[in-house]
């Protein structure tokens, strides 16, 4: 072996970051797996075999890149293996691609700087008779490469294993009391330490609860809020094709009830508020063009969201005043609900009962408010 091969799968190593460039493999090939050993357990692999009578062999290209960093691959041993026995099967294009993937991969990774430090935070309830737990997996994944896990494993807030469900009273106030709970144990105190400086939330719950865990939030923490999409069915953030546009409708009769209809993941007739109300209701709407359930995207649709919505706020107050109550409808989508919670000023803000629709119940249901008393209950 020549002293210019040793430096080439040097600097393989270094591109490969050390691990088994086999798709869906990545082992650490620096120790052993059971003893945790120090150990080099790697093997240099031909895209095209050194010798023309080898797997994927040519007479001309196997002498000529026999020592070419773009031949050569990093793996463990049983894919060294997997390869070179069925040749068929792992042609130069799919090996060259599981290089390049690989590759691109740590490249991003360890090109990311410290202020990109996130602490994942995961919070998840039954809804209906679903539960939906989340993955520290499935966060990473959504986040990488704008933002990596300061920690692991994540800041967990759900109730795991409830019995309650969401046609039951006592889920409401179970559900606010664990998550109350949960943010002044394991989040406050961390961001009063400045331990934490940076949030990637993920939540999925009904959407009253996805409110209240906003407001707990907060808007003074920085975070990253993302959003379960449908198509494709992950959580990472996609192509903006078309800037968002939120349409305000404003009430023609002024009365004593305010009520704000959140079209926005599905159409919320204003029957179906004056039905849980009354007919005099002074209802607001926000919707957009075609209300659907995977219409959000792209982070710069959810902080459209959040401006339209602060100034939906201060005109509703400027028009029936601080001390009414608003009744809040929300079909939106998670992400969104969060954001609603956030961005409430508690001292500057209307007070807000949020309503939730169940078929259990026959439709729309007073869940939580913005008003708490000492055991957990909205203050009437």
């Amino acid at each position: 072996m020549s002293a210019a091969y040793s430096t080439v799968k040097t600097r393989l190593w270094i591109v490969s970051g050390g691990r088994c460039e086999f798709e869906g493999c990545n082992t650490p090939l620096w120790h052993d797996e059971v003893t945790l050993q120090k150990m080099n357990r790697s093997y240099v692999a031909h895209i095209i075999a050194r010798e023309p009578n080898g797997p994927r062999g040519d007479q001309k290209q196997s002498k000529l890149l026999a020592e070419d960093i773009g031949n050569l691959m990093l793996l463990c041993d049983a894919h060294h293996r997997l390869i070179d026995g069925d040749s068929d099967e792992y042609s130069i294009e799919r090996l060259h691609e599981m290089k390049r993937s690989h590759e691109e991969r740590i490249a991003t990774l360890t090109s990311l700087q410290k202020n990109r430090k996130s602490h994942v935070i995961l919070y998840g309830a039954n809804i209906g008779g679903h539960s939906f737990p989340l993955s520290w997996d499935m966060a990473v994944g959504a986040m990488l490469p704008r933002y990596y896990p300061a920690e692991q494993p994540a800041i967990e807030m759900s109730l795991i294993n409830s019995p309650f469900r969401d046609h039951e009273p006592d889920y409401w106030v179970n559900e606010r009391n664990n998550l109350s709970r949960q943010y002044a144990d394991k989040v406050r105190p961390r961001l009063a330490l400045r331990d934490v400086q940076h949030l990637s939330v993920f939540a999925l719950a009904p959407q009253p609860l996805l409110i209240e865990f906003g407001r707990l939030l907060s808007d003074i923490p920085a975070a990253e809020v993302y959003q379960l999409h449908r198509e494709p069915p992950n959580w990472a953030w996609q192509d903006r094709q078309t800037s968002m546009r939120y349409e305000v409708i404003e009430p023609e009769a002024e009365f004593e009830n305010v009520a704000l209809n959140l079209s926005l993941s599905a159409t919320i007739n204003d029957s179906r508020i004056t039905d849980v109300l009354e007919p005099a209701t002074s209802i607001w709407r926000m919707t957009i063009d075609v209300p659907n359930n995977d219409f959000l995207k792209h982070p710069d649709d959810l902080r459209e969201f959040r401006r339209a919505y602060r100034v939906l706020i201060d005109r509703i107050k400027a028009r029936h005043g601080q001390d009414q109550i608003l009744h809040i409808f929300p079909a939106v989508p998670n992400s969104v609900a969060i954001e609603i919670g956030r961005v409430w000023m508690p001292k500057a803000d209307m007070q807000y009962r949020v309503y939730d629709q169940n078929s259990k119940l026959g439709g729309f249901t007073p869940t939580l408010s913005s008003t708490i008393e000492e055991d957990g209950s909205d203050a009437e």
